[in-house]
């Protein structure tokens, strides 16, 4: 039986880029019902709760796309970077190289959350319940200084924080790599802006059925390119400029 699923609607601002986001329960799935999946990955899974996870957030992932409009989702594939970020990307040997939206994959509190912004953008979300609390260790991990001490004089404001650095460090692809200390939140802002190693990213706080959700996105590349992407758009610079390009071993352009 497939989960229900429920849009999420982020506060907006009229410069922001087109932007979609859905969430679902969890619960488990066959391999069958599912295109984004490696068999070995999810063997790999030491529990039962995060090889669950996994795949529906992979379930959710098909949804979207193809309420984004992508209909051939069985010739794209998820690729992650040397820090496992997400991305998707046309099969090799599919040969198509057009633009693809980039992603962002989520998990908290038995729901699966995906959003997905249009294409030359980046992208992270992250949402937890609202009434959770954060454990004081944990806040000297997250936030120094001046934004430590606005933290604990306002405890109810630090899931917010917490979200909102998790959604940064994705949008970024950078996950725990980007020290969360690093990142500065504006205590009580549903909207801002935020600058990070010469990055601006927009985020959005809100609350949805009493979880609340982070949403940050940035200019940048959301696509991890293969030999075969570098190949197509060589071939398709030398078609534009009216020079002779190879197709195979022995023809050209001008012979064809």
């Amino acid at each position: 039986m497939q989960p229900l699923v429920e849009v999420l609607s982020p506060p907006q601002l009229p410069d922001a880029p087109s932007i979609a986001c859905y969430r679902c329960k969890v619960q488990d799935f066959t391999l069958d019902n599912l295109v984004f999946v490696d068999v070995d990955e999810v063997s790999s899974f030491a529990t039962s709760k995060r090889r669950m996870e996994h795949l529906s957030g992979r379930w959710l992932l098909q949804h979207a796309l193809v309420q984004w409009g992508i209909q051939s989702i069985d010739e794209i594939e998820v690729r992650r970077n040397e820090l496992r970020a997400p991305s998707l990307a046309f099969i090799n040997g599919v040969w198509r190289n057009e633009p693809l939206p980039s992603i962002s994959i989520g998990h908290g509190n038995g729901w699966a959350y995906v959003a997905i912004v249009e294409s030359n953008w980046t992208i992270g979300i992250d949402a937890e319940p609202s009434d959770r609390g954060i454990a004081d260790n944990a806040l000297d991990l997250m936030a120094s200084g001046d934004e430590l001490l606005q933290i604990r004089q306002n405890p109810q404001q630090a899931i917010r924080s917490w979200t909102a650095k998790e959604s940064v460090q994705k949008a970024m692809r950078l996950g725990m790599k980007l020290n969360p200390r690093k990142i500065k939140i504006p205590i009580g802002k549903q909207v801002c802006n935020i600058s990070i190693e010469k990055s601006i990213l927009q985020l959005r706080n809100w609350v949805h059925q009493e979880v609340h959700i982070s949403l940050s996105w940035k200019v940048g590349e959301g696509q991890i390119r293969s030999a075969e992407d570098d190949l197509l758009d060589a071939t398709r610079e030398a078609m534009e400029s009216g020079q002779e390009w190879q197709i195979g071993c022995n023809s050209t352009r001008n012979n064809c």
